[in-house]
C-alpha cells in the first residue's frame, strides 16, 4: 500500500492496515484487511474523510440537492454520518433482519422521489451497497451515487450507480475453497464487526 496517498497514509499511521489471513464481509479471504474503525475512532479523521466524500458527491450531483445519506450498519455508520453532516443531509442506516435481509428499522422512513447517496467504509464486491440501493429503490428513492473511503476492488465492483472512493486499491482475495492460506492450515479471522472465522 502506497504511503503517498494521504488516505492510505492515515490507515498506516493508525495501524488500520492489517496483515494476516482474514475473512472479509463478502466471504472472500485475503492477506490484508483495512480496519476503518481504527481510523474513524479519531473524529478529526472521520470529519476530514466525510467532507472529502461529500465534495465528490456534490460534483456528481450537478447542483441537485442530496437530502439523504444511507449506510449499511455497522461499518458505514460513522463515515455515513460525517458525509451527511458535510452535505447538511439527514442520515439513516440499514440493518439486517433475522433472515439476513437489509431493512430500515428504528422508525426510519424515506419518501418516494427523494434523492440519496449510499456510503460505506470499504467496498470489496459492493454487495452491501447494492443491498442498500435495492432497498431504497423499493421505496422509490432515487440513488444518485454510492461512495466509500476505500475501494479495494481496484475500481471493478459494479453496483449499478456511479461510485466515488477516497482511495482505490487492489488487494488480493480468494474464495475460501481457493485460498492458499487455508491450504497451508491457516485459519481466517474476521476482525470487523461480524466476528466469524
Amino acid at each position: 500500500m502506497s504511503t503517498s496517498d494521504p488516505v492510505l497514509s492515515l490507515f498506516e499511521q493508525t495501524g488500520a492496515y492489517l496483515h494476516g489471513h482474514f475473512r472479509l464481509t463478502s466471504g472472500l479471504h485475503s492477506p490484508a484487511y483495512l480496519q476503518c474503525a481504527k481510523v474513524l475512532q479519531y473524529p478529526v479523521h472521520a470529519q476530514t474523510m466525510g467532507r472529502a466524500l461529500a465534495a465528490r458527491f456534490r460534483e456528481m450531483s450537478n447542483g441537485e440537492a442530496i437530502p439523504l445519506v444511507a449506510s449499511p450498519a455497522v461499518g458505514g455508520l460513522i463515515i455515513g454520518h460525517e458525509v451527511a453532516r458535510a452535505l447538511g443531509a439527514r442520515f439513516q442506516f440499514t440493518e439486517r433482519d433475522a433472515g439476513g435481509k437489509m431493512t430500515l428499522r428504528r422508525g426510519f422512513e424515506v419518501t418516494a422521489g427523494e434523492t440519496a447517496v449510499v456510503v460505506e467504509d470499504v467496498v470489496t464486491t459492493g454487495g452491501s451497497s447494492r443491498e442498500v440501493i435495492d432497498l431504497l429503490r423499493d421505496y422509490g428513492v432515487k440513488i444518485l451515487a454510492a461512495g466509500s473511503i476505500i475501494d479495494r476492488s481496484g475500481g471493478h465492483a459494479d453496483i449499478g450507480v456511479p461510485r466515488a472512493a477516497l482511495a482505490t486499491i487492489s488487494v488480493t482475495s480468494w474464495s475460501p475453497e481457493l485460498c492458499p492460506l487455508c491450504r497451508e492450515g491457516s485459519v481466517a479471522v474476521k476482525p470487523g464487526s461480524r466476528n466469524v472465522a
